[in-house]
């Protein structure tokens, strides 16, 4: 006859709390889930056998009068059951615990919606009209999901605890577990007569129009968090919230960093020499642009106040001007010969060019060409 008492490591006088001990040691060391070694589920079974017999107060009854249950090719242990389940048994986990039923009602999930805007309106804000996808609360059964005069009624499978207890047998006796019933899927209710409008579900899909309030300074990635205004919920839920992220198309003149605004000016060679004042025409209307004598090609000049509207803080950014002089490619006889005339008076028939080493693009003038030249 097997010896139990031995493979658990107690006396025959051991307590049913100290064997209960002496099992959950050894368990934790030989569980195949826990131990790889080659020996270890054999052993693990061994001590489940032990434990099934000294666990048991009439099997133990019997034992110590010199029955073995095992003895004679009896049922013996299942060995299906993980570790998890053990330890469940042992100190009460969840398996075993009752959640009750879930609520029918829930919260909207919430919502993201990509809105385009131009650029004025990420310098100054404005009101755009925006049309969402969503769902609302069901106006013919208000959310309950049921036909008028009737109500949900008791789910039959579980009674209406939204949860169905299982008891299977291991080498620890009975175990109980709890599994969310499958007929009313945890409601504990069953919706017998749905509402025709909503199908049982408390809300329905509707499209929306909103006006928007785009605050001064967005940019493209923004996103505007409406509290409140995205989908109902299941069973006419609360709510959920609507995000609006913004996107800023492209402008034909000016290019935006940060919160300045970037463009170029052409302006030919004899004004860039002599000076004169252009019109440029910007987002804040027509403003008068003074090129001083002698500009060259790339200067930059900054309007100040002139950019994007700060976005969380007061002011504006700058509109910088970068000056690109254009040189003619067509010229007459006369116009060449007024060119050879200026080029006398300055002694520079025979110019004399100026090496110089290349400039790096770390300043203000590289990053405005690679801003426009799209790097």
């Amino acid at each position: 006859m097997n010896d139990y008492y031995a493979d658990l490591g107690v006396e025959r006088g051991a307590s049913d709390e100290e064997i209960k001990k002496a099992y959950r040691r050894k368990a934790r060391k030989l569980h195949p889930d826990v131990n790889p070694g080659p020996d270890a589920e054999e052993q693990f079974k061994k001590i489940s056998q032990a434990y099934d017999v000294l666990g048991d107060p009439s099997k133990r009854k019997a034992y110590d009068a010199g029955a073995d249950p095992y003895a004679s090719g009896g049922e013996g242990y299942a060995g299906n059951f993980s570790f998890s389940d053990i330890m469940d048994a042992f100190f009460g986990g969840a398996t075993g615990a009752s959640r009750g039923p879930r609520s029918r009602v829930q919260r909207g999930q919430d919502a993201l919606v990509r809105l385009d805007i131009d650029l004025a309106t990420a310098v100054f804000g404005g009101e755009q009209e925006i049309v969402v996808d969503t769902a609302e609360k069901c106006g013919t059964c208000h959310g309950e999901g049921t036909a008028n005069g009737t109500k949900p009624v008791i789910c039959d499978a579980c009674g209406g605890a939204g949860e169905v207890q299982q008891v299977q047998r291991s080498f620890l006796g009975q175990v109980m577990t709890s599994r969310p019933c499958t007929k009313c899927q945890g409601y504990g209710t069953l919706i017998t007569n749905p509402c025709f409008e909503c199908s049982g579900e408390g809300r329905v899909r509707t499209r929306r129009t909103l006006n928007l309030k785009v605050p001064a300074g967005v940019d493209t990635g923004t996103r505007i968090q409406l509290s409140g205004q995205g989908e109902v919920g299941i069973g006419g839920g609360p709510a959920a919230d609507l995000y609006i992220e913004i996107a800023v198309r492209a402008h034909p003149t000016f290019r935006r960093r940060n919160d300045d605004l970037h463009c170029q000016l052409h302006v030919p060679m004899t004004a860039a020499a002599l000076g004169t004042t252009i019109s440029l025409e910007t987002l804040d209307g027509n403003l008068d642009v003074r090129i001083e004598p002698g500009t060259q090609s790339g200067d930059v000049q900054t309007l100040r106040g002139y950019g994007v509207t700060h976005l969380r803080g007061q002011g504006r950014g700058d509109l910088l001007i970068q000056t690109i002089v254009d040189t003619p490619t067509r010229l007459d006889a006369e116009q060449t010969d007024l060119l050879w005339r200026l080029a006398a008076l300055r002694g520079e028939e025979q110019p004399q060019g100026k090496v110089g080493a290349i400039q790096e693009n770390h300043g203000l003038f590289g990053k405005l060409r690679d801003a426009f030249r799209g790097k």
